[in-house]
């Protein structure tokens, strides 16, 4: 651009005649540059300015900016006076200065100087020419004309054509304005010396700093061609419609060319078009037709000039121009700008008040550009026609908010082109409240119930007012009128709320007090000023079951005892005393009833359930206890119940000195039974718990019992033989006439044991327990070798100090028995353990135990056995030898004649037939556990093996 700005006060001024205001300033003024003072130019301060809210409207683009605070004009944007207004002389920006209140309209006009900031430019930077050697001296070639955006002096002002050894430049100003360029021959081509010429020509300006523009010129020196085309019109003229489709033949251009051949044949092309035209218009270099190739709008380009070229092969040419006309079409719909709205307007309005200013604007021209405006029907507003496509909304009745808080102003305006275009615009205008209603409550008065004994800030009522007016005219604010209940401030009762019209309790209110009472309440509007309506509103406390009955009589007091006597010769019905209570609530809240909640004797006293008379119910006796202490409960009707209590004491004597004895230790008695009562429930819960948690424990050792049990059932463990101590080995050789070897085989469950005698022949064992129970006790608590399970099959013999000498044992001398016989001991569950095959003792499992059958047989025969083996001993002395030692008595050795006893079982085998035949019938009923007997001192314990030794290890071990 290029351009220095200088002092630009030089160029503005400002002229102001009847309301029009002009500026002038240069083109690229930098942003924020000071166009004028316009608050001086309209004589108004710039307060007034600011008041009268002063803006600008544009009806082109937006390049000045108003001020208020300064009251100046400004640049807004960068102003190139080229793109505005193109090749114009005069270019101008026009816009309007709104004021309101009153409003007005100034019009204002800045002129745009032009500055050198463009240089002259060609369409193409070559041309070639080719010029036949016998062209003659003032031969003419045209060339491209430079174009320079900038006008008057900074504009397009000469060539300059450099070398000048055979041409020179001439120009020829047009109708336009602008100027042909022709290069001239001056002095004859010699196609020998030089077949081909570059020339420059520099186009140039009159600005300042000047500037420029060139172009090549290639030329050709060709054989002589002496004849040169020529257009059978110099200025042709066509016309076409805007809008017209592409494609469409504008005119057709005619040269002719006199010469033969190649020298004859034309070629028509474009030189020159303007720059708001490119691309708008083509020619056919053959036939010379104009086409329309791009669209053309009458609103932006109404004429079109066009220079054309026709040329020759020995380049030899003519020129002509070309004018189009472009007629316009109705194609722009009316367009509507609102400059100055008002968003609401107040109800109170006066009629022909200007509400809004509209600007109308159709860029069409003629018939299509006139615009008529309308706006719907059935409003308080009227459009008024005030100036050129300027328009007025104003009021044209009274408003009402209430009926319509906005309107929808539909505005549309329509041209009178063929076929009529038209466009709406819909403004929607509020229309601002003013306190002219009242609040209003929706009932004319109020009764309200509250329950008496209410916590205070209780909420006891709404009551709700409206008002038709809007936003703070209409929010209604609850006030309690001063007034005065029973003497006191009613605000000291209820308060109301101010925003919810909520009246909550100030106190606790008491129905005995207070039944009902009337306030005062007003409703007042935010307006200004307030508008306001008052309601009464009454309050009705209801009763409320909040008193008990309270007794009169019989009075309780604490110092000493009240009685009433009744004689013993009181007859059915006697009136012994009226209980009298009263309750000060109301209604069924008040309604008393009574009965007799705990007496000595209910067979003697009722008492009345309406009357609370206390009477007798049947005569009395002499069998009647003197003290009679009755608890008769007072009782309302209200929901809850509320209840009281007295005790009335009746004694039943014809003289006092009898009462006075009896009565004395009431107080006592009292405390008495109530400790009684105590102990007796306390004692029956500890029971009741013992015996719970006694039924847990067996339970739970029963089931661990079982549980132990079966797992044991079913291992295949060994049987070991165990030898008790209290057992002596005789070795066959007593007095006895047979010998029996006693063996208890146990398995690891210990209660699941068998007893059986031995074969012939085996070890001999007496049982030294006279009860028959300490040696199965004995095995049963000795466990220690069964509870290991690898320990070794075989028991030790016992210790040698427990086995009697040859001269002690006892027994019938004789042959020994040829046969055994087993006896298997059966727990009382009636099971038995079971094992593998049997095998002998201490070498094997548990044999296969027998069946009911087999065992009752064994049993009998063990019976006969021993009956026989007894029957050769003397009564007292059991055969004994005298070889037995002097200590060693009856009293040592059980009587095998009477007994023989079984060890793990309560049958006993006896000589009496009688007994064994009892016997027989216990043994086929389940045999019984061993009975618990009295703890008997235990013999020394045999001394222990290696064997032993090692399986006592194991068990510590685990």
């Amino acid at each position: 651009m290029g351009v220095k700005i200088l002092t630009f006060l030089s160029f503005c001024f400002w002229s102001s005649t009847l309301g029009h205001i002009s500026y002038s300033v240069p083109e690229e003024l930098p942003k924020g540059f000071v166009i004028g003072n316009i608050a001086k130019d309209l004589e108004l301060d710039i307060k007034t300015l600011k008041l009268r809210r002063a803006r600008i409207f544009h009806e082109t683009g937006e390049y000045v900016d108003l001020n208020n605070e300064k009251g100046v004009l400004l640049i807004k944007d960068r102003i190139d006076r080229e793109a505005l207004c193109g090749q114009e002389e005069m270019c101008t920006l026009q816009f309007q200065i709104i004021l309101e209140n009153p409003m007005e309209i100034h019009s204002v006009t800045v002129d745009i100087k032009d500055a050198n900031d463009n240089s002259p430019i060609f369409v193409r930077d070559k041309v070639h020419f080719k010029i036949s050697e016998s062209a003659v001296n003032g031969a003419k070639f045209i060339l491209d004309s430079a174009v320079d955006y900038d006008v008057g002096v900074n504009g397009l002002q000469t060539y300059r054509l450099e070398p000048r050894d055979n041409f020179e430049i001439k120009l020829y100003k047009q109708t336009g304005g602008s100027k042909n360029v022709e290069m001239v021959l001056v002095k004859p081509l010699d196609r020998e010396k030089s077949e081909h010429l570059s020339l420059v020509l520099t186009a140039l300006d009159g600005g300042e700093p000047q500037m420029s523009g060139t172009m090549q010129i290639l030329i050709t020196v060709l054989d002589a061609n002496d004849n040169a085309p020529v257009f059978t019109n110099p200025i042709y003229k066509a016309s076409i419609k805007e809008n017209a489709p592409l494609g469409t033949v504008v005119t057709t251009v005619t040269a002719t060319d006199a010469d033969q051949g190649s020298n004859g044949k034309i070629t028509y092309s474009v030189s020159s078009i303007p720059d708001n035209a490119h691309g708008l218009f083509e020619i056919n270099p053959e036939n010379g037709e104009i086409v329309l190739t791009g669209n053309v709008d009458y609103e932006k380009t109404n004429t079109v000039e066009i220079s054309l070229r026709a040329s020759d092969e020995g380049g030899l040419v003519d020129s002509c121009k070309v004018n189009i006309v472009v007629t316009d079409v109705n194609d722009n719909i009316p367009t509507i700008q609102v400059l100055s709205k008002a968003n609401s307007v107040s109800e109170d309005t006066k009629s022909a008040t200007v509400v809004t200013m509209i600007n109308i604007r159709d860029v069409d021209s003629a018939e299509n550009g006139k615009v008529q405006c309308l706006i719907n029907d059935n409003i308080p507003f009227e459009l008024k026609f005030t100036n050129k496509n300027f328009y007025s909304l104003v009021t044209d009745g009274n408003l009402d908010r209430e009926q319509a808080s906005e309107y929808n102003i539909t505005v549309t305006c329509s041209d009178e082109g063929v076929p009529s275009l038209s466009s709406s615009v819909t403004l929607t205008l509020h229309i601002s409240d003013v306190n002219d209603n009242a609040p209003v409550f929706d009932r004319s008065s109020y009764e309200a119930y509250i329950v008496e004994n209410n916590s205070p800030g209780l909420s006891i009522f709404t009551v709700k007012a409206t008002d038709a007016d809007w936003n703070q005219n209409a929010r209604v604010s609850y006030i309690l009128e001063d007034s005065s209940v029973n003497g006191v401030p009613v605000s000291s009762y209820v308060s109301v709320s101010a925003d919810s019209g909520v009246i909550h309790a100030v106190r606790s209110f008491d129905y005995e007090q207070i039944k009902d009472f009337q306030l005062c309440v007003k409703a007042q509007d935010g307006g200004s000023p307030p508008l306001s309506s008052n309601v009464t509103v009454k309050i009705l406390v209801q009763d409320q079951n909040d008193n008990a009955p309270q007794v009169l009589y019989p009075v309780q007091t604490g110092g000493y005892l009240v009685a009433e006597m009744v004689p013993r010769s009181a007859d059915v019905g006697y009136l012994v005393t009226k209980v009298v209570a009263v309750d000060v609530d109301s209604g069924q809240n008040a309604w008393l009833s009574y009965k007799l909640q705990k007496a000595a004797d209910r067979a003697l006293f009722e008492v009345g359930s309406q009357n609370g008379e206390i009477r007798t119910i049947r005569q009395v006796t002499d069998k009647d206890a003197v003290k009679q202490r009755l608890t008769v409960i007072v009782e309302d009707n209200g929901q809850p119940s509320r209840s009281a209590t007295v005790i009335v004491n009746v004694a039943v004597a014809d003289s006092f000195p009898e009462v006075l004895s009896e009565f004395t230790d009431f107080t006592h008695d009292k405390e008495y039974n109530d400790n009684l009562t105590f102990y007796l429930v306390l004692a029956l819960a500890v029971v009741s718990f013992l015996f719970i948690t006694c039924v847990v424990v067996i339970i739970s050792v029963k089931i661990y019992r079982w549980r132990q049990s079966r797992i044991l059932y079913h291992s295949n463990l060994p049987v070991i033989p165990y030898y008790p101590p209290r057992y002596s080995d005789t070795l066959g050789t007593g007095t006895l006439p047979h010998v029996y070897n006693y063996d208890t085989c146990r398995t690891t469950d210990s209660r699941k044991s068998d007893c059986k005698f031995g074969r012939a022949g085996s070890q001999n064992v007496l049982i030294m327990d006279p009860s028959s129970t300490g040696t199965m006790q004995r095995i049963q608590s000795e466990k220690s070798i069964l509870d290991e399970p690898d320990s070794p099959l075989e028991q030790k013999p016992p210790q040698n100090d427990w086995r009697f000498t040859q001269g002690q044992r006892p027994g019938p001398s004789g042959p020994h028995m040829p046969y055994g016989t087993q006896i298997r001991w059966t727990p009382k569950s009636g099971t038995r353990a079971t094992g593998g095959p049997e095998v002998a003792m201490g070498t094997g499992p548990w044999p296969q135990p027998p069946t009911e059958a087999e065992q009752l047989q064994a049993l009998m025969a063990a019976a006969n056995a021993v009956n026989e083996a007894t029957a050769t001993l003397g009564p007292g002395t059991m055969g004994l030898s005298t070889r037995y030692s002097p200590q060693f008595t009856l009293q040592h050795v059980p009587d095998y004649r009477q007994n023989v006893y079984i060890p793990g079982s309560t049958a006993t085998l006896t000589s009496n037939p009688q007994q064994q035949q009892a016997t027989a019938q216990q043994a086929t009923q389940q045999a019984l556990p061993p009975p618990q007997v009295s703890a008997q001192p235990e013999p020394p314990k045999a001394a222990q093996t290696p064997a032993s030794k090692k399986k006592s290890t194991k068990k510590e071990k685990k």
